[in-house]
This record gives C-alpha cells, structure tokens and sequence, in this order.
C-alpha cells in the first residue's frame, strides 16, 4: 500500500515515540516518567522492552495492559513511587504502589515492582511484564470484579421479631421446547391455580411462546412452597411445565399487610438504571411499601473483590482472588404492626368482593397494629392513602364539635324530619327514615342525616375545622411511609356545611385518618399514630380534648351497637364495641356507596371501609364482626 508523505511522517514519529522512547537521565527519571504516564494513560514518553531485551512499542504495552484491567477498564487507577530505586549494574528496580478506585468508593492498593534495564544505546528502558501491573498476573489474564452480595435486613415488629423471613418458594413456568400442545397445557394451568385462589394470566402465553428462545423459561408464577405442593400433582406432570426452586424474603402470609410492606423481588432494569451503579442484574430489591421506601436501610452495602478468572484444566473456571472489600450488612427497620392483629384484619377483609380495607391502632400508645387491604389489591395502600368521603362516619366528629363548643347536649331533643331543604337542596334519610323529635343521641344513634343538617349552623364552619383539626384530620403527621390525613370541607356555604355535617360534600379521609381521630375519642387525647420505630421519624404533638364532650360521645357511640345502626356487633366476643356506621356518597348520580365503620373495643381502634360495599350496615359490620371474632 503507497503510503502519502504526511503518513509516512505520522508513522515514524509513533514509531519513534512508542518503540524507542527512553530517558537519558538516570532510572529514577525514568521511574518518574513510567508512573506519570501509567496514572495518564499515555505511555509514549517511555521506552519499553521484554525480559528477553526485545523492544516493544509503548502503544502496544498500552494494549496489553488495558486487556489486563479487564473490567477495571473504566476505573481510575493512580500509581506512586513507594521507595528507592535499587540499581545493580545495568539493571534497576523501583518499588511502586497501584491504586485503584473501585465502584462504591472502594479503594484498592497494594505494592508492586517496576523493573527496568539500561541499553548501550537508549539509555534506561522499563522491562513490560503483566506482574508489574499486579504482581499475580500472567499474560492472557484479566481482572474481574465479582460483587459480594449484603444480606438483607427484616422488617421486625416491636418486640424485634423478623415480619419478613426466608421461605423457600417454587418458580413454575414453561418451556417451549418441552410443550406439546399449548391450548389444553393452558387450560390444566389455569385449573391448577383456582385451586388456590392464584390468578395467574395466561392469555398472553401463546405469543410468549412464540416469541421465546426454545429453551427458555418462561415465568408464569412464583409460589410459597406450602401453596406449590397443594398442586405439585397437577402442574408437574404437564408436558412443557418447568420449576426452579429458590429462597425469598417473604412476609408471613402472602396477604400479610402486602400493601403496607411491600415485595423483595428481582432488581429490575429501571431499578438498576436509577441506582447509580449500587444494583447490578440478579440483586434483589424492595417493591412498594415499607421495602421500597427504606430499600438502602434494609440492603446493606454490597461488598466488591477483584479476581483473576482463569480456566481450570476441565474447562471451568477458577476465580483467584487479589482484594474483598466486605459487604455491610443491612439495618432493620422495626414497626409497630402486630402479627395477630394484622392476620385477623387481613381475613376480615380478604373476606370482601369488593376492595377493602382496615386499619387498626392501639388507642393506649398510637401504635398502628394492622393496614389491611383487600381482596387483591396489588400494591395500593388504600388503607393509608385512599381519599374517601367518610360518610356518616364523620357525624363522630360533628358529634364531638356540637357537644365541645356547648351547643347541644347529648339529651337535647332534635327533629328528625324525612327530608330537609337547606337554601334550596333537599337533604334526606337513608331509606326515607323519619324518626320525629327525640334526643340527640338518638338521632346518632340511628344516624339520621336531616338532624345534623339542621344543626349545621350551630356548629359552624370554624367549629367545623376546629373539631376536624383537634381530631387529627388533616394534620402533619409522620409516619416512616405515604400517609393521607384527610382534608375537612371549608363549609363555605350554609349546603356544603349542611353537607360536611354527615361526612358528605367536598371531605375527604383515608380510613388511617378515621381510625385515627376514632383512637382520640377512645382516649380521650388525640395522638398522632406510628408505624416505623426505627429509625424513628419527627414525633407530632398531642392534642387534649374535652373530657365532658369524649364522654358523652363515647356513650352516643355504644348506642350505635346497643340499639342503632351497628346492631350486628352486639353479639362479638370480648369487651363492649362502640362505633359509627358510614354510608358516603362518592358520585353524583350513582347509588353506588362506601360502606364505613369506625370504633374500638377495649384498647383497639379501628376503621373499616368497603368500597361499593352499600351501606355501613351491609359490608363494614360484617367485616368488623370477623376482624373482632378473629381477635377474641
């Protein structure tokens, strides 16, 4: 090939700087220059030879030693002098240090040797073998990082017991090439998982299928080995099913305050891109809930060692390893659910067809003891963020507003008309119930809409707010996790306050937030819950309430399950029930309603909230009936 005069000139001066670059000086200079170009990354200052003599170009040590940096490649490494230059004849060695900085921050170094040797001619040239770079390389070699992998923290309870643990699971899925005919395989999986209420799509299969490697395994499930063997018989022997046996953190149950603590699974692709090089293919990391919000708390800090990975003689490969930087283990993140409380909630609700959910808190310290939601509801913690109207559930809180501020007294007759128009909206009962003039506690009691319309303007829309805010809704509170207080209609005209009264118009709860202004009344001190005890978030202050009113409202709130509303509780095992039963209007023009009830027994407040469930009557006290059962 005719090579051009600008070329011709580009080649010897690479020629002249990478194959006969040398120091005139002494082997110290050269040291110097050798380091400075090593840390650089530029070599063409120095002339280099083999331990035979024979010159090499400085672009072609270049070469050589990124091929041994392997997958250090793009790690910063810096090397310094580490002692004299020892110089016996024509020959000369220099102690060095090789540092490196690695992922994570992790440093390594360690010690190595620089060998050199004086030619006639060139004057001082460095000996080019793998060892200098580490004295353990060989040529062909390369180094590897291998991540050590922390071990995951629980999630404990208070007493310091793992929510979270290992349980051994079973992976099934299929695999193309071992499927014979897809259309019944299909059919026996979907049979199979009824069995234990899984519900597993497999209407994507077939193009899965398709679109798979012949080996491939293809994921259809992940189940509790508990589970798995109730169908072992009927998965196992299908043509085109495979398994994979694994340990997982888990939690308790598969239900067991799912939303609330969420999942450790696979790291994905997007978990790894935002990660910042923390997670890498194969680590495990937090989903949703508790797990997710302190994923670095519970995962520790993955430790890192640099190995040579070299071929053994029966074709497999061996790591020598040159440096481990030890992984931290994580830390726990300790809550104040309680296991028995939580499965009793988890049942009362997985019970529903409807979404549900229960929260319940102990009214003696505040400690939220059980976030159920349920049947399914994937990763949704409606329990803490849903934002509802609370229905009549609110009249709790109206209740204690009238009663606070002297505005009526527990005794007080109120009219319980059928219907009532404030300012040209026509307020009704449910099922068009009328009850005439009888005390108010009554008309709590039997929840009569009409009565605390026309007692709105008593309480006012200050007298609104104050007793909403002194009951906690719509405060600041910190739980560890995403919370919704609640936010309290500014009953701005005399129909959106006539409204606000009974829980209806522009209020909005979650069933936390009720359950929480229901653990005030139990108490008679409002307390913002907790959750996460460490590490601890900001505490929020109490709040007193007035003693007169609470209890005058505690007693309005036995006769809701005595002889009112939430009749259905009378019969529950354990001390006496009070509450209040909710049925909230959510859309204009729907008869679709929520159904609440909020109460406590003994030192246990709670809410429960059916959505689409009806009337308080028919969804939420069954659904306390049971949490209640379970529990005593």
């Amino acid at each position: 090939m005719r090579r051009t005069p600008a070329g011709l000139a580009a080649l010897l001066l690479l020629t002249a700087g990478g194959l006969t670059g040398c120091s005139a000086e002494g082997p110290d200079d050269t040291v110097s220059t050798f380091l400075s170009g090593w840390s650089g990354g530029d070599l063409n200052k120095v002339g280099f030879v083999t331990a035979a003599g024979a010159e090499v170009p400085a672009p072609e040590v270049q070469t050589q030693m990124r091929d041994l940096y392997g997958d250090l490649l793009d790690q910063k490494v810096t090397v310094s002098g580490a002692g004299d230059v020892k110089t016996t004849g024509d020959d000369a060695t220099a102690p060095v240090t090789v540092k490196w900085a690695l992922p994570g921050g992790v440093e390594w170094s360690y010690p190595s040797t620089v060998r050199l040797t004086k030619a006639k001619s060139d004057g001082w040239q460095v000996v080019w073998e793998p060892a200098m770079v580490q004295p353990e390389l060989a040529t062909g070699d390369k180094l590897r990082l291998r991540r050590v992998a922390p071990e995951r923290a629980a999630i404990v309870d208070a007493n310091g017991k793992a929510l979270f643990g290992p349980q051994k699971v079973v992976v099934i899925g299929v695999s193309p090439e071992k499927i014979k005919d897809l259309a019944p395989l299909q059919k026996d999986l979907a049979a199979a998982f009824r069995k234990v209420d899984v519900d597993v799509d497999l209407g994507t299969l077939k193009t899965r299928v398709e679109q798979s490697d012949p080996g491939a395994f293809i994921e259809l499930v992940t189940l509790r080995r508990a589970v798995y063997d109730k169908i072992r018989a009927d998965v196992r022997p299908l043509p085109g099913t495979v398994f994979r046996e694994e340990t997982r953190s888990l939690a308790p149950t598969r239900e067991f305050a799912r939303s609330l603590l969420g999942t450790v699974d696979q790291a994905t692709e997007e978990d790894i891109a935002n990660s910042g090089g923390v997670l890498a293919v194969g680590d495990n990391a937090g989903h949703g809930g508790l797990q997710e919000k302190y994923d670095t708390t519970l995962r520790g800090v993955s430790g890192l060692s640099v190995v040579i990975a070299r071929e053994a003689a029966d074709g497999a490969t061996e790591d020598t390893k040159l440096f481990t930087s030890e992984p931290v283990a994580g830390k726990p993140v300790k809550i104040t659910l309680d296991t028995r409380v939580q499965n009793a909630a988890d049942q009362a609700v997985a019970a529903e067809k409807q979404p549900s959910s229960l929260v319940a808190i102990r009214v003696s310290d505040g400690a939220v003891l059980a976030a159920a939601n349920g049947p399914d509801p994937g990763g949704v913690n409606t329990a803490f963020t849903g934002q509802v109207p609370p229905g009549s559930t609110f009249k709790m809180i109206s209740a204690y507003g009238l009663l606070a501020r002297d505005a009526i007294t527990a005794d007080t007759a109120v009219d319980c008309p059928k219907t009532l128009t404030v300012d040209g909206r026509e307020f009704k009962n449910s099922h068009d119930a009328a009850l005439g003039k009888v005390p108010f506690h009554v008309d709590f009691a039997k929840s009569c809409n009409t009565a605390f319309a026309a007692l709105a303007p008593k309480l006012g829309a200050a007298g609104l707010q104050e007793a909403a805010g002194v009951l906690g809704l719509g405060g600041k509170w910190d739980l560890g996790v995403d919370a919704y207080t609640g936010q309290v209609s500014d009953g701005g005209t005399a129909t959106e306050l006539a409204a606000a009264v009974f829980g209806q118009g522009s209020t909005v709860v979650s069933p936390l937030a009720m359950a929480a202004a229901t653990t005030g009344v139990a108490k008679g001190q409002f307390q913002a819950p907790t959750l996460v005890l460490d590490p601890a978030p900001a505490t929020t202050p109490t709040q007193q309430l007035d003693q007169e009113a609470v209890t005058a409202l505690r007693s309005m709130m036995r006769e809701v399950v005595t002889s009112g509303t939430g009749t259905g509780l009378r019969a529950v095992p354990g001390k006496p029930v009070y509450g209040k039963t909710g049925t909230a209007e959510f859309q204009t023009g729907s008869a679709d309603t929520h159904s609440w009830f909020v109460g406590y027994q003994g030192d246990i407040a709670f809410a429960v909230m059916v959505q689409k469930g009806g009337a308080g009557t028919e969804a939420a006290v069954p659904a306390v009936k049971r949490f209640l059962t379970a529990l005593n």
